[in-house]
């Protein structure tokens, strides 16, 4: 790897060693058990369950988990590092689908499920037995939660649940959903929504259809649709009413995770580019001789550093217990289009090539499109910036 990418990484200020050897054990795990056979889950359409209980196996998806459930007992930098490393391997569908479980999806379960909910299905997350997926999202309502349709109304003891969901990341393979769906219709938005664990199996619910993506195509992504679907009534998340400010307090570590995820992704994208520059020969001499192509990426390289950075004290401080809403929304807005810049200037760079199926920047750059989108547009973002201005 080029020397000028290794600074950050060694940071004594945000990491310790327990953060550096995680960093570590992720790298080499991406090196020899996600990139000698991710093109394959490319053309296939997902990660192999058997990746996923390697991961669960060393202890990846317990990172924040206590050590009563079987996790790792780690903090918010240790987040960091996992979703930045797994950015750095160039294939983010795989990288989406094991952070969705970690930090979208499961996490859900621990932070508004009681104790037996946590017991039954935390350890099985975290060992990689159960795949979860978060299903908030419908065709009418994206970063808009409040706009959401699903209902869910109490019959007995059984919620019945009625809607569509869109755009599910695990959506076709995972085996437990955190569903959100309006509870009470003529109550306040904020306090109509309900989380609930609805289980694949569960009479009334079915994946519709599995979606064609732009990007992330080892990741499998659905339409999901919940037909008079019956949910026990102990497998509510949390107390009724309470489901959109549960959604609201989890966005800030997903939006974090993201940004970590698109800054893990632009480092590759300069490195790979890089070398591509100092070896491919123009003109009588390499590439990088072009000095109006090693400045724009010496400033590219200066602002996802900038970023990175970024992450890495906001991680800090929201470990310190700082709340850091407009910190989180800033990350998500600059890393989502900041990848997105880089991606550009490196198929650029890299010429025909870049515009070739066979060329890894080509799917980075399909890869990264989603960053400014998913996890709550840019637009959205900005919002959240100005109202704390």
């Amino acid at each position: 790897m080029n020397a000028l990418f290794t600074a950050a990484h060694d940071s004594l200020v945000f990491f310790d060693d327990t953060h550096r050897m995680l960093r570590d054990q992720v790298r080499r795990f991406v090196e020899t058990e996600i990139k000698p056979h991710a093109l394959q889950w490319e053309a296939d359409g997902a990660t192999p369950r058997a990746v996923l209980r390697r991961m669960g196996e060393l202890g990846f998806f317990g990172i924040r988990y206590p050590e009563a459930l079987g996790g790792s007992g780690l903090d918010q930098r240790a987040t960091v590092v996992w979703a930045e490393e797994l950015g750095r391997s160039t294939f983010s569908g795989v990288a989406i689908t094991a952070l969705v479980h970690t930090d979208m999806a499961s996490v859900h379960i621990f932070n508004a499920g009681n104790d037996g909910q946590r017991a039954e299905w935390i350890p099985r997350c975290i060992s990689g037995e159960a795949i979860s997926a978060v299903a908030v999202t419908e065709p009418g309502a994206g970063s808009d939660v409040k706009g959401i349709r699903t209902s869910a109304r109490l019959d007995g003891n059984h919620w019945v649940l009625n809607g569509t969901k869109m755009f599910i990341t695990n959506g076709v393979n995972a085996d437990v959903f955190c569903v959100a769906a309006k509870t009470d219709p003529e109550a306040r938005a904020s306090q109509s929504i309900t989380m609930f664990l609805v289980e694949k199996a569960t009479t009334g619910f079915t994946v519709s259809r599995a979606l064609d993506k732009h990007g992330w195509r080892s990741s499998d992504t659905a339409e999901l649709s919940f037909q008079d679907a019956r949910v026990p009534a102990a497998n509510m998340l949390g107390e009724q009413g309470r489901g959109f400010y549960e959604i609201m307090k989890n966005f800030q570590n997903e939006r974090l995770v993201i940004g970590a995820m698109a800054m893990g992704e632009a480092q590759a994208a300069l490195e790979l580019t890089v070398t591509y520059l100092r070896e491919r020969q123009a003109f009588g001499a390499p590439l990088w001789e072009k000095q109006a192509i090693r400045q724009r990426m010496a400033m590219l390289a200066a602002r996802v550093e900038s970023c990175r950075q970024m992450i890495y004290a906001t991680a800090a401080r929201l470990v310190g217990g700082e709340e850091q809403t407009r910190e989180v929304s800033m990350i998500k807005a600059l890393a989502g289009e900041l990848v997105n810049e880089v991606m550009y200037a490196c198929v650029q760079f890299h010429g025909g090539m870049g515009f070739m199926r066979e060329s890894a920047i080509e799917r980075m750059s399909r890869d990264a499109r989603v960053q400014s989108i998913g996890g709550g547009a840019t637009e959205v973002m900005l919002e959240e910036v100005a109202k704390r201005m």
